[in-house]
Parts: C-alpha cells; sequence; structure tokens
C-alpha cells in the first residue's frame, strides 16, 4: 500500500475537474456514434412523423373549409326555401281569403235572390188572397143588395140574369165612386 502511495506522490496534482484524455476521447467517439444513429434513424423517422402530421391537420383544415363551404351553401339554400314557403303561404292566404269574400258574396246574392223570391211569392199570394175576398165580399155584397132590394120593393127578385146584372151594375158604380173619391 505504500507504493501506492509514492505513485500517486510522484505525479502531478491533477485537477479534478479536468477529466483525463483518453476518457475525451471515447466520449466524443460514443458521442459521433449516437449523433450519427440519431441523425441516421432517429430524425428521418420523427420529419416523417412531424410531415404526416402536418399532412393530416392541413387536410382537417381542408375539409373543415369544404365542410363550412357546404354547410354555408345549405344555410342560404334553406334560407331561400324558407322565404319561398312564406310567400307561398301568404300567396295561398290571399288566395284563400279572395275565395271567402267570393263565396260570401255569392252566399249574399243568393240569401237576397231568396229573398226577393220569398217577398215575390209573398206579394203574389197576397194579391192572389185580396182577389179571392174582393170576389166574395163582392159576391156577399151583391147577394146583400139584391135582399135588400127585395126586403125593400117587398118582391122577390128571383130571376138569376137580372139579378147578376144588378149586382154587376151596382158594384160598377161603388168601383167608380170609389175611384172618383181615390182621385181627390
Amino acid at each position: 500500500m505504500n507504493g501506492m502511495i509514492l505513485l500517486a506522490d510522484a505525479g502531478s496534482d491533477p485537477n479534478p475537474l479536468i477529466p483525463e484524455p483518453y476518457d475525451i476521447f471515447w466520449s466524443a467517439v460514443v458521442f459521433i456514434v449516437v449523433g450519427v444513429v440519431f441523425f441516421k434513424y432517429v430524425v428521418p423517422r420523427l420529419t416523417k412523423v412531424l410531415d404526416e402530421r402536418s399532412e393530416k391537420i392541413e387536410g382537417g383544415l381542408e375539409k373543415a373549409e369544404v365542410a363550412q363551404e357546404q354547410a354555408q351553401a345549405t344555410l342560404s339554400q334553406y334560407q331561400q326555401q324558407l322565404a319561398d314557403a312564406r310567400l307561398e303561404a301568404a300567396r295561398i292566404r290571399e288566395e284563400a281569403r279572395n275565395q271567402g269574400q267570393q263565396i260570401l258574396a255569392q252566399l249574399r246574392a243568393e240569401a237576397q235572390a231568396e229573398a226577393d223570391r220569398i217577398v215575390a211569392s209573398g206579394h203574389a199570394q197576397l194579391e192572389a188572397q185580396r182577389q179571392q175576398i174582393v170576389t166574395e165580399l163582392r159576391s156577399e155584397l151583391g147577394h146583400t143588395a139584391v135582399d135588400l132590394a127585395e126586403k125593400i120593393i117587398g118582391q122577390s127578385v128571383a130571376d138569376e140574369a137580372k139579378q147578376a146584372a144588378s149586382i154587376d151594375r151596382f158594384l160598377a158604380e161603388l168601383d167608380l165612386q170609389a175611384g172618383i173619391g181615390v182621385g181627390r
């Protein structure tokens, strides 16, 4: 052991921070080998992976842009269809309103025609009833006049022809007097 101490004392004091030259040499050789392997195998694979990712990202961006353009076109088409549907709905509402007004006018015209027909029918019935009543009244008035005449004269006026002529003459005189009375 004394021999070792002597060998250590015989040399100069080495600096513990500076490595030996053989350590520097072998460290440089290993560093160069690792660097060559790294640049030959690792860097190309890493570059390839990064390029693939870049392409995927760019492809995704392009797809996203295309999808956005398609969505915008679809939105525009939808908005156009919605506007067309609104115009069609407005046209249908206006057409229905016009048809409703036409139907209403037609129903009013039919109702007015029916009312006019009913009024005309009522007038015709009234006129027919008036004529019947006038005829009945003339007949009764004639018979009453004949009865009065028989009572006044005291004798029977049995001849039908004379009786009818007397009644007609009497009624004609009444009509003449009624016409003159109305004219005043």
